[in-house]
């Protein structure tokens, strides 16, 4: 009789799928690999060797109409993902790092276009790592938003 085909495990699935995106130099195969990112609809290149992530405007992410504005909420999850994005590609690990803490903070309302996030790997040490994202539209000089994430690794 035939048994339940073995399942695959998602902590080698997801290394594979950050090993198979680093080697291509692809990390829009990264994205691929983390489904909140498709439910977001961000989209990741690398600009001057520096992992980007963009995403597009829709009007499911407005939170305020009457200005229009995207939601906090999306953009505070823009930036979470900016930041572990940008430690997976960075990093040596294959392993999902877990969240600590993410701060913050909103500078002007996101209007009704295109948002970018951008991370920086402030630390990175054998059990914790602090990345920093800036979240803009029009200029990386004015940015709509910041944050800090704070990671444990392993």
């Amino acid at each position: 009789m035939g048994g339940a085909a073995p399942m695959s495990n998602p902590a080698e699935s997801l290394a594979e799928d950050i090993a198979a995106a680093r080697r291509s130099g692809d990390p829009q195969r990264l994205l691929a690999a983390l489904p909140y990112a498709a439910f977001l609809g961000a989209q990741a290149q690398l600009v001057e060797g520096q992992l980007r992530l963009t995403l597009p405007f829709r009007q499911e992410l407005v939170g305020n109409v009457f200005l229009p504005a995207i939601h906090g909420g999306a953009l505070a999850s823009l930036a979470e993902l900016a930041a572990i994005a940008t430690l997976l590609w960075q990093q040596e690990s294959f392993v999902l790092p877990k969240t600590v803490t993410t701060t913050v903070d909103f500078g002007r309302s996101a209007g009704p276009k295109t948002t970018l996030a951008q991370g920086r790997v402030g630390r990175l040490g054998r059990r914790i790592a602090t990345v920093a994202v800036s979240l803009w539209q029009d200029s990386a000089a004015r940015p709509v938003a910041s944050a800090q994430t704070h990671f444990l690794l392993g």
